[in-house]
């Protein structure tokens, strides 16, 4: 009679042996899960890091290493459609390593025919495990890298095809699965989203942009002096700013110059700029007393008809001396104005500041002089010139004193814009700075 048998003889099943393949069975399943899991917490992240990006080009970048990393893929790319949507107008790529860069020198980004092509045409998903031998494949280019595989998604924003994501080689050699064609489906979908926040964006921030330049003046004709003035808008979105300036020749043979902040980032502070402007523009005319005798009556005059928030300011005057140029002016709690003079010593014309304006109207107004040579120049400037969050304004004032040292006998409008261009700050505030120069003898 046999052990391991009935009475017919048939073996039995051993219950370990079942139970055993269930445990093997239900741990796959469980691997499965945490995959997934661990995929989709990727997916979110990566969606959550490119919703981020306020540039386009980064956005299209980091669309493109994100769905690498999601699928485990050794190159990617992102080809952007022209207006007519039939070829590529831009070709983005990651994962080229410097070699491989170097043997594709020369030779023009791909426009979207062979493989690409057919997905510009048709833009279905597309997964293809031996590219020659897909129907549409028309070989690489010279010094192109060898590759087999490759995943494509289209992009949309608003319903249009915006580009297509291509991915190639997946680091463990296999070919892309369903699994990875999903999650790059779901990775587009979010792609779209963000890129069309970013255009909407740079819409908004143009626009703000425009709007603030209109409320500044175009410098007048101020000979024998030359003059020059660039205002920048901070990094952050939509950012509307309370940065101004102005120059114009008075009626009793002076230049005066201003330059403002006006507490605040929105509409009220750019509202507040032009009031403020205006209204000093009206008193410089009417009374040409010192500069502090200015400031004190636009202080009273805006606290008695407008709310005006906290402003700085600086406000000089610049008239003819036996030996040059004298420069009167007074602060309103504003940096200090920078001399250059024309063998590039530079000097911070410190003085009492005073306090800003909308803060007492009673306080006293100190006024300070300074004689000026011929060939000089005075850089009146906003603190989003020189402020950094990582380091002290002390730090940021001795940057922009060096670089104005160094580039003192550009013409003055090079002179502004280089200086704005490789301004100390982190721009996080927007800026202003104007430059007079006195006439050489």
């Amino acid at each position: 009679m046999a052990a391991d048998g009935d009475a017919h003889g048939q073996s039995i099943p051993d219950p370990t042996l079942r139970l055993d393949d269930q445990l093997e069975e239900i741990a796959a399943q469980l691997r499965e899960l945490a995959t997934a899991k661990d995929r989709l917490q990727g997916l979110l992240e990566a969606v959550l890091a490119i919703s981020r990006e306020m540039d386009l080009p980064a956005v299209l970048h980091r669309i493109v290493t994100t769905a690498m990393d999601l699928v485990g893929a050794r190159y990617g790319a992102l080809g952007v459609l022209n207006e007519s949507g039939e070829e590529l107008a831009q070709f983005i790529t990651a994962g080229l390593t410097e070699p491989e860069r170097a043997d594709l020198a020369g030779i023009d980004f791909p426009h979207g025919r062979g493989v690409l092509g057919h997905l510009i045409h048709h833009p279905e998903p597309l997964r293809v495990d031996e590219i020659p031998s897909h129907p549409a494949s028309v070989g690489f280019p010279p010094g192109h890298p060898h590759i087999r595989t490759l995943l494509g998604v289209a992009i949309s924003v608003r319903g249009t095809i915006y580009g297509d994501l291509y991915l190639s080689e997946r680091h463990d050699g296999r070919p892309f699965d369903h699994d990875d064609e999903d999650i790059v489906i779901a990775l587009a979908g979010a792609a779209g989203i963000a890129i069309e926040n970013v255009r909407l964006f740079e819409q908004v921030r143009d626009s703000a942009e425009h709007f603030q330049r209109l409320l500044l003046p175009t410098l007048p004709d101020l000979r024998p002096f030359t003059a020059a003035a660039v205002y920048r808008p901070a990094l952050t979105p939509a950012h509307l700013g309370g940065d101004w300036y102005d120059a114009l020749w008075l009626p009793d043979n002076a230049c005066a110059v201003v330059i403002g902040d006006v507490v605040g980032h929105d509409i009220r502070a750019a509202a507040a700029m032009a009031q403020t402007r205006n209204m000093l523009r009206a008193l410089l005319f009417d009374r040409f007393t010192p500069p502090s005798s200015v400031l004190t009556q636009l202080d009273r005059t805006l606290n008695a008809i407008t709310d005006l928030p906290v402003t700085t300011a600086c406000l000089a005057r610049i008239e003819p001396a036996e030996d040059g140029w004298t420069l009167h002016w007074s602060s309103a709690g504003h940096p200090p104005p920078l001399l250059v003079t024309p063998d590039r010593h530079t000097e911070y014309l410190h003085g009492e500041p005073g306090l800003p304006l909308a803060v007492d109207i009673t306080q006293y107004r100190p006024d300070h002089t300074r004689p000026v040579p011929a060939g000089a120049t005075v850089l009146f400037f906003t603190d989003g010139l020189v402020e950094h969050r990582d380091h002290s304004i002390d730090q940021g004032l001795a940057e922009l004193a060096e670089l104005a040292a160094e580039q003192a006998r550009l013409p003055l409008d090079d002179f502004v814009r280089y200086l704005a261009d490789h301004r100390p700050s982190d721009g996080h505030d927007d800026l202003a700075l104007l430059a007079l120069r006195t006439p050489r003898d």
